[in-house]
């Protein structure tokens, strides 16, 4: 009998020892399981969905054969319990990536950023096309208008009130959102610039200074020039002249604009048309720069009424008509 229980004490130890072999080897793979690397050739995107759990996301992750023994994961968790913390979102697993990779940017939210610029000195419907073609984004043509309505502008007139810039979102962010930034943003600017303006600044309201700092922007093709181009449209507004600039004609014309102003252009009454109407436009005409706002809000101490192109982004400035035309001669008639 003692020789029994001796053999048999013998062999439920032989069975511990091998159970506690098995046992740290099965933790050794599960602690070891995170460093397995994703079987991807190309960086691909991950959606994490609403509801979706760690477990789910491995079942998935073997389904479309980036990984192996799902199964392991759902005891990693309890030995590593942030892993489980996943957060919603759109992912990018790149080629190396192990999923330890995977479950921190999940974790920590490290979604797919993605990027649009909107361009200064380009109008609302050039925006248009911009934001129709960027992805994860749900683009229409009233969202401008929505932004507007959202921040008490029922004017439906949003020309000039974003401000241009790159915005970085992530695809579930709404267009929306985004266009808030930029709202926001030119608000903001716009009201630093009309705070700091000079006081004998020919304008009434912080929509002036927009409008023409949005003019600014589509007369200078060199950042230098701006507070001169300022200086020449402040000067005239003070005299009471026309502001005479052809990007307002352009604007004025709309979509029958095809490259060229012909002198029946220049004498047609549109409202936008600064040959014909006395003052400022009755909107922008474009995005202004924040550069724009401050030279528009900060002219330079000139006292210059006319500027011609030198075909090359300069201009010749000029104080008298007789400069004027004599530089217009010189730049314009004569080189065409």
């Amino acid at each position: 009998m003692k020789k029994i229980l001796t053999v048999l004490l013998a062999f439920l130890m032989t069975l511990t020892t091998v159970a506690c072999i098995v046992g740290y080897w099965g933790y050794q793979q599960i602690i070891a399981y995170p460093n397995q690397t994703l079987t991807v050739d190309a960086p691909v995107e991950l959606t994490i969905s609403q509801g979706m759990n760690v477990t789910k996301l491995a079942k998935d992750l073997e389904h479309k054969q980036w990984l192996t023994d799902s199964w392991k994961l759902k005891y990693l968790v309890k030995l590593k319990p942030e892993y489980a913390h996943i957060k919603t979102g759109l992912y990018q697993i790149e080629p190396g990536d192990s999923l330890a990779s995977l479950l921190n940017k999940i974790n920590s939210g490290d979604q797919i950023s993605f990027s649009v610029t909107l361009i200064e000195g380009k109008t609302i419907k050039e925006w248009q096309q911009v934001l129709a073609t960027s992805p994860h984004l749900t683009f229409d043509e009233q969202v401008f208008n929505r932004v507007l309505l959202k921040n008490g502008d029922d004017s439906n007139l949003p020309e000039g009130k974003f401000f241009p810039e790159t915005y970085q979102y992530h695809a579930g962010d709404s267009l929306e959102s985004v266009l808030q930034r930029s709202y926001t943003l030119m608000q903001t600017t716009l009201e630093a610039a009309w705070q700091q303006r000079d006081k004998d600044l020919k304008l009434k309201t912080p929509y002036e200074l927009l409008i023409i700092a949005s003019i600014i922007e589509k007369e200078t093709g060199k950042p230098e020039e701006r507070d001169w181009v300022a200086a020449v449209f402040n000067n005239r507004l003070k005299l009471g002249m026309r502001l005479q600039t052809d990007p307002t004609v352009i604007y004025g014309m709309g979509d029958r604009y095809q490259g060229n102003i012909t002198r029946s252009d220049l004498r047609e009454h549109t409202a936008f048309n600064t040959y014909r109407i006395n003052g400022l436009p009755p909107t922008p005409i474009a995005a202004p720069s924040k550069a724009a706002l401050f030279a528009a809000a900060k002219p330079a101490e000139v006292d210059y009424l006319y500027f011609v192109s030198r075909n090359d982004g300069s201009h010749v400035f000029s104080k008298t008509l007789a400069q004027h035309n004599r530089a217009v001669n010189e730049y314009q008639r004569n080189s065409k």
